[in-house]
C-alpha cells in the first residue's frame, strides 16, 4: 500500500445520482481521491464523466449522494459540498479549485496577463502581486513573451497554457481539468500535458483530469471507467 492509499481522501463522493430530465447522467458512483494525485476519468461520450466532475466540482448539486471536500487533517475542516447552497459553492471554486476547459475559455477581449490575473483580483490579491505571480506562471509555461497578446493571436496550444495558468493562478488544493487537451494537435496536448502535470506534482495540486484519450491518461497515477453512468467494474486501480 503507498503513501496516497494511507492518506484520507481530499475528496470523497458515495452515492451520486443525477438525472437529466428522463436521462441518468450518474447511477450511484462512489470514487475517493486522495491528496496530490493525478486521477483521469475515462470513459465514451455521454457516459457521465463530465457530470461526474461537475458534482465533484459543485458545479452542479447532485440528486442523490454526497460529495465531502477535506482540504487537510485538521478536526472540522471537512465540507459537504452537495449541501452548500450557490453562494457557498461558488466561493468554494473560487478559493478551493481551478478549472481548465478544452477550448479554454479565455476571455477574448483580454491580454493573456490580465485573463491569468482575474482569479486572483477575485480573491482580494492587490493588482501589482497579481500581476507578478501571473507573469511568473506565464513564464514558468513558456509565454513570457505573450503575456501582452490577446486569445486570437495566440495558437490553440498557447491559448490552452494560459488557460493552466489561470486555472493554477491561486494555488487550488485542486484542478479539474475536462479534456484539457481534446481541441489540440497531439504536438501541443504533449506540450500542455506535460507542462501542467510538472505544475501540478510542484505543488502538490490533486488534479481530476477527464479524457478520452488512452495516452492523455497514462500520464495519471490512476485511471477510472465510467459507463453508463457507473464506474465500470475492474477499471478502478486501487492508489
Amino acid at each position: 500500500m503507498n503513501a496516497q492509499a494511507q492518506t484520507a481522501p481530499i475528496l470523497s463522493a458515495r452515492g451520486l445520482r443525477h438525472s437529466f430530465g428522463s436521462t441518468e447522467a450518474l447511477r450511484g458512483i462512489d470514487v475517493d481521491i486522495h491528496p496530490g494525485e493525478v486521477l483521469a476519468v475515462m470513459g465514451p461520450s455521454g457516459s457521465g464523466k463530465s457530470t461526474l466532475l461537475h458534482c465533484l466540482a459543485g458545479v452542479i448539486t447532485p440528486d442523490a449522494g454526497s460529495v465531502t471536500y477535506q482540504p487537510g487533517p485538521a478536526v472540522g475542516q471537512s465540507v459537504t459540498i452537495s449541501s452548500l447552497n450557490e453562494a457557498g459553492r461558488s466561493r468554494l471554486r473560487l478559493t478551493e479549485f481551478g478549472f481548465v476547459f478544452q477550448f479554454g475559455q479565455l476571455l477574448p477581449e483580454l491580454s493573456a496577463l490580465d485573463n491569468v490575473t482575474i482569479p486572483l483580483l477575485l480573491n482580494g490579491t492587490r493588482r501589482k502581486d497579481a500581476l507578478q505571480r501571473s507573469a511568473e506562471l506565464l513564464d514558468r509555461l513558456g509565454l513570457q513573451d505573450n503575456g501582452t497578446k490577446r486569445p486570437s493571436e495566440l495558437s490553440g496550444g498557447q491559448a490552452q497554457r494560459v488557460a493552466v495558468a489561470r486555472a493554477l493562478a491561486t494555488a487550488p488544493k485542486i484542478l479539474f481539468a475536462d479534456e484539457p487537451t481534446g481541441s489540440l494537435d497531439s504536438l501541443a496536448a504533449e506540450n500542455v500535458l506535460t507542462q501542467m502535470l510538472q505544475l501540478v506534482r510542484e505543488a502538490g495540486t490533486t488534479l481530476v483530469m477527464i479524457t478520452h484519450d488512452p495516452r492523455t491518461a497514462a500520464y495519471a497515477d490512476r485511471e477510472i471507467l465510467v459507463r453508463d453512468g457507473a464506474v465500470a467494474a475492474g477499471y478502478q486501480v486501487a492508489p
